[in-house]
């Protein structure tokens, strides 16, 4: 076997295991909560599979202060995916986005 042969084998044996890693990663759940106000569940794959808001909260006045626990919900939610997907592309490649 030449060189290049070794090298694509060894590119598409990385890119099945990113693949795969990627895969469980979807379905990885992400749990945030916020002040009591807010709490989410997001999947690796950046879906809500939850988002629940305290009925206590749910007055006129505290309108700003749930927008604001939402914004830090969702945007913690999505670095801690976005930590977790560099990881495991440097795991497996060395680097961080790669494929």
């Amino acid at each position: 076997m030449n060189q290049m042969q070794q090298m694509l084998m060894n590119a598409q044996r990385m890119q099945k295991a990113l693949q795969k890693a990627h895969d469980a990663l979807a379905e990885k759940e992400f749990a945030v909560s916020k002040n009591g106000i807010v709490e989410l569940v997001m999947l690796g794959n950046r879906q809500i599979k939850s988002l629940t808001i305290d009925k206590d909260a749910l007055e006129p006045d505290n309108a700003e202060m749930i927008s604001d626990a939402l914004q830090l919900a969702l945007n913690e939610a999505l670095e801690k995916i976005q930590a977790e997907n560099d990881k495991i592309e440097e795991e497996i490649t060395g680097k961080t986005g790669l494929f």
